[in-house]
């Protein structure tokens, strides 16, 4: 089938660009980038039904929509690099600040598609090349179409439990989290270096199991686990990698030739208590009761998806814990997030697109077999212990659940 595609002039509505932190995955209100997938055609070809396909151009200096609004209900955006940098492209909130949805990763020459079932109100669209800076942006509006685009009947009640499910997931891991980073800090302020190493991958895996969720809320990710190597200048590091690379100091030749100097008593504890405050409000912001309400199929599909797009970026490469070399920590703790959020939407998927369901549980069952050979006792080897050939084989395989994970949220929701 077909679907509307919006495809006037690419000279949209003027730029701006506003100071504000972009994160990568995000969450609330949409879904997940994926592959095209046979959308329903819109009646009357103006997405009264079905779906709306807007293209999307990103290139160096420019983020070229084909439109500048569309209706409520799915909506696609095709999103093509024309640049040559890799690039992502968010749909933000109204205030610019929270992230609705993304899709990352972009290479040159790439599309991608962004699916999600959009409400009516104002956002902006945003493409960010090389991934950094605040992106390249311009308003957007969803006007209300009138389109009851909820499921029905047993897909209906598959897709509520699917969410209750979720729903009581994250907030299960935030409660494990705000405990486990109690009981860290404590330790790192007592200067009990010991326990706090211990301590920090067992803690951070209810971090990265629903990473997608904190990045959704702008502000708090780039507090909370912001990475040395993506600061950019003028920017505060705080968070958990700070107090990683306090724990396990690195030598001058690892440090730009600087000798490293140790956190004073006084900033250990001034970290301490911000990352102990952060993650006391991503653990009310989950609690409230309007954040249930931004959940749907198409956001935990997002979730999915976005769990694995994390893996490919930072653990498989050790980027992540690149002083602790935990990085196998956070990839199985992602490789669950996705797990949990894929199996929860499973029997939706089985009634739609039963040879993609089989797929993904085979996809999913090899990178566990994979991560499972690299465990030692309760934890994993380090990510530096790991061969050239081990890497090699973990990349293959998150490349292979990625492409029909990327399909996911299509599946469910059109």
């Amino acid at each position: 089938m077909s679907s509307t595609t919006l495809t006037p002039s690419r000279a949209t509505a003027a730029r701006r660009t506003a100071p504000a932190v972009l994160t990568v995955a995000g969450l609330l209100l949409a879904v997940t980038a994926c592959t095209p997938n046979d959308a329903p055609a819109a009646a009357g070809g103006d997405g009264a039904s079905g779906s709306t396909t807007l293209e999307v151009s990103s290139t160096a200096d420019a983020c070229d929509v084909s439109a500048a609004e569309a209706p409520s209900g799915h909506v696609i955006f095709e999103v093509t690099n024309d640049g040559d940098q890799v690039t992502e492209f968010y749909l933000l909130a109204e205030d610019g600040l929270r992230i609705v949805s993304e899709v990352e990763n972009i290479g040159p020459g790439i599309t991608r598609d962004l699916v999600l079932t959009a409400k009516p109100g104002s956002y902006q669209t945003s493409c960010k090349p090389g991934m950094v800076g605040d992106g390249i942006r311009a308003d957007f509006t969803v006007t209300d179409s009138g389109a009851d685009v909820a499921p029905t009947g047993e897909l209906a009640e598959q897709v509520d439990a699917a969410v209750t499910n979720y729903v009581a997931y994250i907030k299960d891991q935030t409660e494990q989290l705000l405990a486990g980073t109690q009981e860290f800090v404590d330790a790192y302020v007592a200067e009990d270096d010991d326990a706090a190493r211990e301590l920090y991958a067992p803690v951070r895996v209810h971090w990265e199991r629903i990473e997608p969720v904190a990045e959704s809320f702008g502000d708090l990710d780039p507090m909370m686990d912001l990475r040395e190597a993506d600061l950019e200048e003028g920017q505060e590091w705080t968070g958990w990698h700070l107090l990683e690379k306090d724990l396990w100091a690195p030598d001058a030749d690892a440090n730009g030739g600087e000798e490293y100097v140790a956190l004073t008593d006084e900033e250990r504890s001034a970290y301490a208590e911000k990352l102990m405050t952060d993650t006391q409000d991503l653990y009310d912001r989950t609690h409230d009761a309007a954040f249930a309400e931004q959940i749907d199929a198409a956001t935990i599909g997002n979730g999915a998806k976005g769990l694995l797009d994390e893996v490919a970026t930072g653990k498989v490469t050790g980027e992540e814990e690149i002083w602790s070399h935990t990085d196998l920590w956070d990839f199985q703790a992602n490789v669950d997030g996705a797990k949990v959020a894929y199996d929860g939407l499973r029997d939706v998927v089985l009634a739609k697109d039963e040879d993609l369901a089989g797929t993904l549980d085979a996809r999913f069952e090899e990178i566990q077999g994979l991560l499972d050979a690299q465990k030692d006792g309760d934890g994993f080897v380090l990510y530096t212990d790991l061969t050239d050939d081990q890497v090699r084989e973990l990349s293959t395989a998150v490349d292979a659940l990625g492409e029909p994970l990327s399909q996911l949220t299509a599946a469910v929701v059109l």
